[in-house]
């Protein structure tokens, strides 16, 4: 399905709200960071994946094509140290990670990127820019660290808006010695023998992380691309840091945009109102949540705050969103036998996903559509089925066929339940019905009686 409404993002690169206009109409290309794998993704992880899942398939319904990058960090000092204090190898840390991230967010119902480039595998290309960037004055080699000087770019700071104190405050824990200038940042460093590396002209060593998504993202998708992004944490010094190295390298030192044109960032996710953090212990991984909730249900609460503000996660946001989603499944079930119309599936009922993917504001549409389920006459149910498929479709959920829906095994027990319940009722032992309603409850089954007899539902 195709569209002819336009959307409109906010462009992190110029602080405005602007309508996207792909630089190839018949091809969008969007980059996104992912994730460094040396332990479990946590629910932050998880709401970028989630926000830039959502976006493309948005934009699928825009553009005839649209190719997904995300890639993965499987080189970097955290990896080092996991390895170490296990004692394993490093790729055993970053197999194991980048399977459980992909299954944990497959699990969220994020399609996998098109591209998902490893950093390990683009290590030529790596060293290939920064040789370019040394070439054109740029960055300089000294004590086997390549460093970019900063001060060689004037565009330096145009994205995170931040002056040169800001820089330097924001790029440095100490400034090394081998520093021209205190900015400057690390595109190549030499390692030891006990550490991962790779032969360079200056010696064995490895990449700076921010030399990763630079060379990754030029290779896998060409320059300039269409949108890029990340959590808002990468602004600075990450993505400043890429900007400086592509447009000094092949795309244009005078145009920041001829790298990437859009630049696009989600918020932070807070706990309990409180910085999540390892000494607050407060951290919540995706795999434990996973087996707590149904994946569709953590997804619907990642989306329930707009992409750009915070999202504080806590019990009332996870509750509301699996009540919600209860109730579009039992609106689902309702309406299992009435066929739905695909010419129905109209933008009409997403309309407002197009202003700066605005899911709080499709959610509340969907609230409404559910209100309007027991108005609706037999006619018009086909309709309402066809405006929450399309819903679905866009926010990644209404996926399962299995969502609430027990074993055989125990079906046959909450019906044996409900006969003894029914019987116990008839004999007006009335003490016996409350416990076996209370015994389903606990367990998640919810009863309703009425004329017809008494229905039920997981809840």
């Amino acid at each position: 399905m195709s569209s002819n409404q336009p959307f409109h993002l906010f462009n992190t690169l110029n602080g405005k709200k602007e309508k996207l206009e792909a630089i190839d109409s018949k091809h969008l290309k969007i980059y996104a960071c992912g994730p460094t794998v040396y332990n479990y993704a946590h629910i932050g992880n998880a709401r970028m994946a989630v926000v830039f899942d959502t976006l493309v398939r948005t934009l699928k319904i825009i553009y005839p094509k649209v190719t997904y990058v995300s890639n993965i960090t499987d080189i970097d000092d955290k990896i080092i140290e996991a390895a170490k204090e296990q004692n394993v190898a490093i790729a055993s840390i970053t197999e194991k990670y980048t399977k459980i991230y992909n299954d944990d967010m497959a699990k969220l119902n994020v399609l996998a990127p098109d591209i998902q480039p490893k950093a390990t595998e683009y290590i030529p290309e790596m060293i290939d820019l920064v040789s370019d960037l040394i070439k054109k004055n740029f960055a300089y080699e000294k004590d086997g660290h390549v460093l970019f000087h900063v001060p060689s770019f004037k565009n330096y700071g145009l994205l995170s808006n931040r002056n040169r104190d800001e820089q330097i405050a924001g790029s440095r824990v100490e400034v090394a010695p081998f520093k021209k200038d205190p900015a400057d940042f690390v595109l190549w460093k030499p390692s030891s023998d006990n550490q991962p590396g790779w032969d360079s002209p200056w010696g064995f060593g490895r990449p700076g992380w921010h030399t990763e998504c630079s060379a990754m993202s030029e290779k896998t998708l060409g320059l300039p691309f269409d949108i890029h992004g990340g959590g808002r944490d990468l602004i600075f010094p990450h993505h400043e840091n890429e900007i400086a190295q592509s447009c000094c390298s092949t795309a244009d030192p005078n145009k920041p945009e001829s790298y990437a044109k859009y630049w696009m960032h989600n918020g932070f996710v807070t706990i309990d109102s409180e910085k999540m953090s390892k000494s607050l212990g407060n951290i919540i991984l995706v795999n434990d949540l996973t087996q707590k909730y149904h994946g569709e249900v953590i997804r619907l609460a990642l989306l329930s705050s707009h992409y750009r503000q915070g999202l504080d996660w806590n019990e009332k946001v996870i509750h509301q969103a699996k009540k919600l989603l209860d109730k579009v499944y039992d609106i689902f079930d309702e309406f299992k036998d009435i066929e739905t119309n695909e010419e129905d599936q109209s933008n009409e009922s997403i309309e407002i996903i197009f202003d700066d993917l605005n899911t709080p504001g499709l959610i509340s549409e969907l609230n409404k559509l559910i209100k309007e389920a027991d108005l609706v006459s037999n006619s018009q149910k086909a309709l309402l089925k066809s405006k929450l498929l399309m819903i679905g479709k866009v926010l990644g959920i209404l996926e399962d066929n299995t969502y609430n829906k027990v074993s055989d095994e125990l079906s046959e027990e909450v019906e044996k339940l409900i006969k003894k319940r029914s019987e116990a009722k008839e004999n007006k032992n009335f003490e016996l019905a409350d416990e076996i309603r209370n015994t389903l409850k606990e367990r998640g089954i919810e009863i309703k009686d009425t004329p017809e007899g008494t229905s039920w539902k997981v809840k």
